[in-house]
């Protein structure tokens, strides 16, 4: 048969070389349709993945307007296709739940809340609202999730401090044994379609956005507390990708790599929260609005700045609708922008 085959291929030289110039071609043809088909079926997916409705409201921060208490601190309520998510819990025990009422939102059906880190800036609301709301439904703010490391026990320099400069794992033990569960995140979980908790972000930038003091140990050396645990919410949408962050602990330009790399879109569409620039360098801010060149909304709140939003809100080529420091009230809705109400709104 081999011979057969051969005195063929000779006699028939020129037909076999067509034939093999349309077999690669074919091979060709194939490995294209292949890909285009292949990517197609990741945008498809990535689509289908990506949420429809978004409106994230802030319920503490330094800034308040004509409804509300400021305070240093931090709190948003993320409403994404009809799922309700409480992002941090602000400073005092009982800001959130008076801005609540104050802002007449009801927040006792919201039964998922994030703890960025262990600051108390950010947790001294969790009990105060978790036994508040719950005896109008037991579910509300009964599942919590946080970063892994927000546990470990924080040192000062002399190393005499202990776990006593972490309060996290008492108010833990306190939200257990009023019903609540705690899901301890090591890196990024799909909590809803197109809406991502990073866990602990990836630190490919040397930034250093926290305030110096505390440390952890590492064997028996005690080194920098560098916030491990901080964790960031990102949504997916068809404008690209929405970030909300408690302090930005992590660094925005890591958190906006690793938010680039869970939904697979280079866009970045809105930054909301506190980024932790407020004492940064211009040099610092410079490079940051490199990193976030394209972004569309800068809704800033907590230990951002004034100043630095003002200074990014240049640098990014945004404006006074498209790049706001965040009011008690204010919020941002998926295909409106930011509502910032009247203390830092702009009226022109």
């Amino acid at each position: 048969m081999s011979e057969i085959l051969s005195g063929a291929m000779v006699s028939r030289s020129g037909k076999v070389k067509g034939l093999r110039a349309m077999k690669y071609w074919l091979a060709w043809l194939i490995t294209v349709l292949a890909a285009f088909a292949g990517t197609a079926a990741l945008a498809a997916d990535r689509s289908a993945h990506q949420v429809q409705a978004l409106k994230v409201t802030t319920f503490s921060t330094m800034l308040a307007d004509l409804d509300g208490f400021g305070e240093w601190g931090y709190a948003a309520l993320v409403e994404v296709d009809g799922k309700r998510i409480l992002f941090d819990t602000g400073a005092n025990p009982d800001t959130v739940l008076k801005n609540a009422e104050a802002l007449k939102i009801d927040l006792s059906n919201v039964e998922d809340v994030v703890i960025s880190h262990f600051h108390n800036d950010h947790t001294g609301g969790l009990l105060t609202l978790r036994k508040a709301l719950m005896l109008k439904n037991p579910a509300a703010l009964s599942h919590l999730y946080v970063g892994e490391g927000i546990f470990a026990p924080r040192f000062t320099k002399d190393g005499q401090g202990g776990e006593t400069e972490n309060d996290f794992p008492a108010l833990a033990k306190a939200y257990l044994d009023i019903g609540g569960r705690i899901q301890q995140l090591s890196g990024p979980a799909e909590i809803a379609a197109g809406v991502w908790l990073t866990g602990p972000v990836p630190r490919g930038h040397a930034e250093t956005n926290w305030s110096p003091g505390l440390f952890v140990k590492t064997g028996s050396d005690l080194v920098p507390d560098t916030l491990r645990e901080d964790t960031s919410l990102v949504v997916a949408t068809a404008q690209g990708v929405v970030i909300v962050t408690g302090c930005g602990h992590a660094g925005i330009m890591n958190i906006a790599d690793d938010a680039r790399a869970i939904t697979g879109d280079d866009r970045l569409h809105a930054v909301i929260g506190g980024i932790h620039l407020f004492a940064k360098s211009d040099a610092v801010l410079v490079e940051t609005a490199g990193r976030l060149k394209g972004l569309a909304y800068l809704f800033a709140a907590h230990c951002t700045g004034i100043e630095a939003t003002v200074r990014l809100r240049e640098l990014l080529g945004l404006d006074r609708r498209t790049a706001v420091v965040a009011a008690v009230g204010s919020s941002f809705t998926l295909g409106k922008g930011i509502a910032a109400g009247r203390i830092a709104g702009w009226a022109g």
